[in-house]
C-alpha cells in the first residue's frame, strides 16, 4: 500500500511493506508503513525530519498514525535496550524484580543532562505489572534480538 504524499508529513524515505514485519502483529496490523520525511510541524524557513508510523483502517489513513522527531526514536531505542539489559542482568536479583525504595535503573547522560530510567512505583499495580512486562519481554526476546542485532551491525558499519 502506498504511503500518502499529500498530507502534512512529507515522506522522503519509506517502508511501504511494514505490515509484513510488524512484530507479533505481522500480516494482521493496521501499521502499514514507516517513513522518514519532513515533519508536519515545520514552519517557514525551519525544517525538521521526523519518523512516522502510518496506520490504515482498511478504509482511510488513521489519525492514530504517529509522527516522532528522530531523536525521540533513538531515545526510545536507548530506553528499550537499557530496559532489556535491566531485566536480563539485574531484575531477577530483586524479590519483586525491583527495589521499591530504589526504583532507579540508570541515569543515561544526554545533552549535558541525563535520562533517568526507573520503575514506575506510582503504578498501584506495579508488582503484578512488572511480572507481566517481564514475561512479555522474554516472550519477544527473539523478535527484539533480531532487530537489535541488525541495529548493532548497522551502528558498527557507521563507526559507532
Amino acid at each position: 500500500m502506498k504511503i500518502p504524499t499529500t498530507l502534512k508529513h512529507k515522506p522522503v524515505i519509506v517502508v511501504e511493506d511494514y505490515a509484513n514485519i510488524d512484530g507479533r502483529t505481522a500480516y494482521k496490523t493496521d501499521a502499514q508503513g514507516l517513513s522518514l520525511g519532513l515533519a508536519q510541524w515545520n514552519d517557514r524557513g525551519k525544517v525538521d525530519i521526523s519518523a512516522k508510523v502510518w496506520r490504515y483502517t482498511g478504509e482511510k489513513w488513521s489519525r492514530q498514525s504517529e509522527e516522532l522527531p528522530l531523536h525521540r526514536v533513538i531515545d526510545l531505542a536507548i530506553l528499550i535496550c537499557r530496559t532489556q539489559l535491566y531485566f536480563r542482568e539485574e531484575a531477577y536479583r530483586q524479590e519483586k524484580q525491583f527495589h521499591p525504595e530504589h526504583p532507579q535503573i540508570d541515569r543515561i547522560g544526554l545533552q549535558g543532562d541525563a535520562m533517568t530510567v526507573e520503575v514506575c512505583t506510582d503504578n498501584p499495580m506495579i508488582e503484578e505489572d512488572i511480572q507481566l512486562f517481564s514475561q512479555a519481554l522474554a516472550q519477544d526476546s527473539e523478535l527484539l534480538g533480531e532487530r537489535l542485532r541488525v541495529l548493532s551491525h548497522i551502528l558498527k558499519e557507521m563507526g559507532y
